[in-house]
Order: structure tokens, then C-alpha cells, then sequence
């Protein structure tokens, strides 16, 4: 028996026993589904009356033209313009796509939800694009709720069911940048990491660990691993902490170019030779690691604008599934060469 008033995906996942993705993702590409769960998600959506938002669908299909994303505010201690460069990139590809990109600004992640279906719904936009999701987002699971189509730049979700994402192997980024260190002879090896809880900084600082350890370098190490806000100052305080102990690292992996260029600067301070006494390497290759002759790990941004626009704005009008996670590039420069 149908239910009275209006019935939401939330209801089909919980009379199905199963996540809100997974019934969207039977409502949009049931391949994806397994033909049991598909059958007890379809069987729920008959017993409750679930309408799919047929407003959402429409626009689907149809060719509104935009794209839309937010615009996040810029910190005064920050050096790194991933932001920037991830929104041309989106640009270039959207205009590849034949859509165009349109930016907003809001002050919170409620305020963005309620645009974002704002947008769609009105037939402004045809999907969305969030940015620095983070654990426990709660956009993902509203934007699905709402119907609207989006695809994010980063996980928003462990699970293997979960699409509508691109991300880069921060993981792998740091192994390879500790790789490098190792073969130029470099045996302590500091990092310098954002606090935990952040799925980026933590997913930099796992690559870290598990590389330390591959070279039998972690043990003793755990003092070397410092932690701090993602600002030029709080770079520059844990780099000079860490070189100020009698058993100095003689390598710094940064987790961001901002935190590289604070402890180039405590590097200097100190009367040391950057890529002679102490190698260092920062995160992003922002334009400001090439001015500083600053190593750093480079993500793929135009690849991931280009598989964010391609899934969600594909032919067909369909948003497809995607769940692509791409390998960044170590870029060595001064700051960490080769030791004699």
C-alpha cells in the first residue's frame, strides 16, 4: 500500500535495508546494482508509491547548458590556488562539453544544498560540482534526497557502492615523494600534516607511515610526524620545531605547498641550504612551488575536470557513475635533489 504524502528515497532505503546511493543508483543505472538488491530496492519503490522527481529527471536529459559550483573563500595565510586552477580547469572542460560554468558564493554547506537544488530545480543549471568534501558531508546524501545531479572532486564515501566522485591518490602522492627522498640517501624524514580528522591530510599522512615503514625508517620516526593548520605560519613553526631537535630530520614532506613554503622560509632562517642540508617537498604544485624552486606533487586538475564535466554532463543526459581515482606526479626541482 502506498504511503500518504510524498515518499523520499530515505523511505525506499529503509523499508529495502539498504544505503539512500544505492536507491538512486537503481533509479539511475541499475547495472551497477546486484540483480538481489536491485529486486529489493525495486520491490520497495512499488510498495511505497516512490516517484522519482521527474523535474530532476527532465533536466537530466535535457541541455540546460551550465554547470554550477561554489566559490571557496580564500584564506590571506594561504599560498596554494588548487581552487582557482580546479575551476579552470572545469571551465575548459565544460566549454569542450558545450556547457558553461557558473560560480556562487555561499557561507555554509546548507546554504549550498539549498542552491544547489535552487539551480536545478528552476532549470538554471543542469548538475553541480562539489568541492573539499570532507567526512561525514552531509551534501552527498541531501543533493540525492533532492534529486539533483552532482558529481564531486574527492570521496564523500567508503563504500564500494558509492559513485558520483574523482579523486586523487593523496596516499600514493606521499609514498612517492618518500620514495624519492629515500633514494637520495635520506633516512629521517619529518612531515608536516593537517590535524586528524581531515580525510585529505590523513590520507597524505597514511602515505607517509606505510612508506616509512616499507624502508624501515618509521620506527623512532613518530616524532617527525607534526601536525597544524594549513597556513604559511603554522609551516614555518613545525618545521623550525622539528629542525631545532638534536635529531633533526634531514628531509620534510610538506602535505601542502603552503605548510612547504613556511618551512622553507624557517629552512632559511636557520642558515640552511635548501636541497643541500634539508630537502624539501610540498603538495599541489601550486605556481608558487615553481617560483620557489619548491618539489612538489602534482595532481592531475585538468583530467579531473574533464571526468567530472564527462560524467556529468555526458550525451545522453544521464549522469553516469563514476568513481575514478587518479595518480598525482612527484615535479623535482631544487629544494629535494639528489644528496652526493
Amino acid at each position: 500500500m502506498a504511503k500518504s504524502g510524498p515518499v523520499t528515497i530515505a523511505d525506499v532505503a529503509v523499508a529495502a535495508g539498504v544505503s539512500k546511493q544505492t536507491v538512486s543508483n537503481v533509479m539511475n543505472y541499475p547495472e551497477k546494482v546486484r540483480p538481489k538488491t536491485r529486486d529489493r530496492v525495486l520491490s520497495a519503490v512499488a510498495d511505497l508509491g516512490f516517484q522519482p522527481n521527474r523535474a530532476a529527471r527532465a533536466l537530466r536529459s535535457s541541455s540546460a547548458g551550465m554547470i554550477a559550483c561554489r566559490i571557496e573563500p580564500v584564506s590571506s595565510h594561504s599560498l596554494a590556488h588548487l581552487h582557482d586552477g580546479f575551476l579552470h580547469a572545469l571551465a575548459e572542460a565544460g566549454q569542450a562539453a558545450g556547457r558553461h560554468l557558473m560560480l556562487f558564493a555561499v557561507d555554509d554547506a546548507e546554504n549550498e544544498v539549498a542552491t544547489c537544488v535552487r539551480l536545478v530545480r528552476s532549470g538554471a543549471v543542469e548538475g553541480v560540482v562539489l568541492y573539499n568534501v570532507v567526512p561525514d558531508d552531509p551534501r552527498p546524501s541531501l543533493l540525492v534526497d533532492a534529486g539533483v545531479p552532482f558529481v564531486s572532486f574527492g570521496r564523500f564515501s567508503d563504500s564500494a557502492d558509492a559513485t558520483g566522485w574523482v579523486d586523487v591518490d593523496n596516499a600514493a602522492g606521499i609514498a612517492g615523494v618518500v620514495e624519492h627522498l629515500a633514494a637520495c640517501g635520506h633516512q629521517r624524514i619529518g612531515f608536516l600534516g593537517f590535524p586528524e580528522g581531515h580525510r585529505v591530510g590523513d590520507d597524505r599522512a597514511g602515505g607517509w607511515v606505510t612508506t616509512m615503514d616499507r624502508h624501515g625508517l618509521l620506527a623512532g620516526s613518530h616524532r617527525l610526524d607534526v601536525r597544524g593548520e594549513d597556513t604559511w605560519i603554522s609551516g614555518a613553526r613545525m618545521a623550525r620545531g622539528l629542525l631545532d631537535r638534536a635529531d633533526a630530520p634531514t628531509a620534510l614532506v610538506a602535505a601542502s605547498d603552503t605548510l612547504a613554503a613556511g618551512a622553507l622560509q624557517a629552512v632559511r632562517d636557520l642558515g640552511l641550504t635548501p636541497g643541500q642540508d634539508v630537502a624539501l617537498v610540498g603538495y599541489d604544485d601550486t605556481p608558487s612551488a615553481e617560483v620557489l624552486d619548491l618539489s612538489s606533487v602534482r595532481q592531475p586538475i585538468p583530467e579531473i575536470g574533464r571526468r567530472i564535466v564527462e560524467a556529468l554532463c555526458p550525451p545522453d543526459g544521464t549522469v553516469l557513475p563514476v568513481a575514478a581515482l587518479l595518480a598525482p606526479e612527484l615535479v623535482v626541482r631544487g629544494s629535494s635533489r639528489r644528496r652526493a
